[in-house]
């Protein structure tokens, strides 16, 4: 019997949409759960060298949970490209600007550093409410 290896082109055919309420939920159990619907892990016909993950849309990310000391201890960092650019913020102000950033690098922590990896990423939408205009593609609820 041979060893049954899906091809770019099954896994494509095979995606879904989900959505995921972040609501109340803990950032970093909820990134895992996302980072293995986004690679396919949840799928049998798993292959780390073939993108068949699904697509996942997070809503109501400004209400997260986060545990411990880390909203003012975690720090986002960005540069400028000039020297001395560097800019620094905590947890805190970045769920005040950007919620859906926060998640968005949770995620991203969790996925391979490589080109697959983030070809997987651009199957992530993340969003600070409880709309998003992905209603065509009829995502279905993701119990995490």
């Amino acid at each position: 019997m041979k060893t049954y290896s899906p091809s770019a082109e099954e896994a494509k055919a095979a995606r879904n949409w989900w959505v995921v309420d972040a609501e109340g939920k803990t950032l970093g159990r909820l990134a895992s759960e996302i980072a293995q619907v986004l690679r396919g892990k949840h799928k049998p016909t798993f292959s780390p060298h073939v993108d068949g993950g699904d697509f996942v849309v997070v809503v109501n990310c400004e209400r997260i949970a986060v545990t411990g000391d880390k909203l003012d201890s975690v720090h986002y960092y960005r540069h400028s490209r000039y020297p001395g650019g560097l800019k620094s913020r905590t947890m805190r102000e970045q769920l005040e600007r950007f919620p859906d950033r926060v998640i968005y690098e949770a995620v991203k922590g969790m996925m391979p550093k490589t080109r697959l990896g983030r070809a997987q990423m651009k199957k992530l939408r993340v969003y600070a409410g409880p709309d998003h205009p992905h209603q065509a593609q009829q995502p279905q609820p993701l119990e995490l």
